[in-house]
């Protein structure tokens, strides 16, 4: 990554999307080809310390926080960065460690947009892995607040990993896995010394990993959790990146009324019927308080995205009404909701 690019890439504001769910079992890794989620970074407060040369009433930056994520090769650096990036760190995989005090410089600049940022250091840029002690020097000249996460495991549950997905350790060249786990472990062996916090995965799963990394750098705050309430006809399948589904056809269908058919659920008169049927308002009340069952659950384990798929017949009517109410019930819960009409209008 060049200068220009970290500049580029500290201006974002909009992080990844969600790519999709989280394995349930089995140690984590990015090495070893387990997929995380992506979050929306937010905003918070860093140290305030002067930058450049001051003048009377000149602005201070707010230095951001840093932490940098370390490890063995299969030991779940990518789960922790993206925990991390969960709960509102502004997260840079791969990047050469002397360009670290770059990143934090155009962090510096971000008035506070980009407040905390987690940086992966790993094998893959061994090239550059003799300037990270001169980087973190120059850190601790500026008065960075930083701390280095070092992720261990034990060389059975590594080999395990990495022959469980048939891809070779970064450093095994042409030996075996035990080979490329030693050099690393000597190659790290330094930087496993300086760390500030040191998390064996040998026996955790994703969810226990995030766990950790929640009780380490959550502070008080709970896991937020982000829910996207999406109508749909069946007519037309079942939305494939649906966590929880609700069939409304049960209630009458507004389709046999003249005087509705040519509305959506968006229209009060169409919603108004919906929710005046027997046993709507009963299923209303009792789904919203079975979702905040099924919420509090999740964020235990640490998810934190969840679409809730609400169909009818051709999701028009009924599921575009019910959703609407669902979703308000929700954000009234403090749950961010995003709703979405995926087959309004293609009747």
């Amino acid at each position: 990554m060049t200068e220009h690019e970290a500049q580029a890439t500290a201006g974002r504001e909009q992080a990844r999307p969600t790519t999709g769910p989280e394995p349930a079992h089995g140690a984590t890794g990015e090495d070893t080809g387990q997929q995380t989620a992506g979050s929306e970074p937010r905003q918070d407060n860093g140290a305030q310390v002067s930058t450049g040369k001051e003048t009377a009433g000149a602005h201070e930056a707010a230095i951001p926080e840093l932490v940098i994520i370390s490890g063995m090769s299969g030991a779940g650096r990518s789960t922790a960065a993206k925990c991390l990036e969960d709960l509102g760190w502004f997260v840079v995989d791969n990047l050469p460690p002397a360009l670290i005090p770059t990143m934090v410089e155009l962090g510096a600049r971000s008035q506070g947009n980009v407040a905390r940022i987690a940086v992966v250091v790993d094998v893959r840029g061994r090239r550059f892995f003799d300037n990270l002690r001169e980087s973190l020097a120059d850190l601790d000249a500026r008065g960075v607040t930083r701390r280095i996460v070092f992720l261990e495991s034990s060389d059975d549950a590594l080999v395990r990993r990495f022959e469980s997905v048939r891809r070779p350790h970064p450093l095994q060249g042409d030996g075996r896995i035990v080979d490329g786990i030693a050099a690393e472990r000597e190659l790290l062996r330094e930087l496993r010394g300086d760390a500030d916090l040191v998390i064996d995965t040998s026996s955790l799963n994703v969810h226990e990993l995030r766990a950790k990394m929640d009780a380490q750098f959550a502070g008080e705050e709970e896991p937020e959790l982000r829910a996207t309430v999406m109508s749909f006809g069946f007519k037309y399948g079942l939305p494939v990146d649906a966590d929880l589904v609700v069939d409304m056809r049960f209630l009458p269908n507004p389709h046999w009324v003249p005087e509705l058919r040519p509305f959506t659920g968006l229209n009060e008169e169409v919603s108004s019927y919906v929710l005046n049927q027997p046993g709507a308002k009963e299923f209303l009340d009792r789904y919203a308080e079975l979702l905040q069952l099924i919420a509090a659950g999740y964020r235990r384990e640490g998810k934190r995205y969840v679409t809730v798929a609400v169909g009818c017949t051709g999701g028009k009517h009924r599921s575009v009404a019910m959703s609407e109410k669902l979703a308000a019930r929700l954000a009234a819960e403090g749950v961010e909701t995003v709703v979405v009409h995926r087959d309004m209008g293609r009747e």
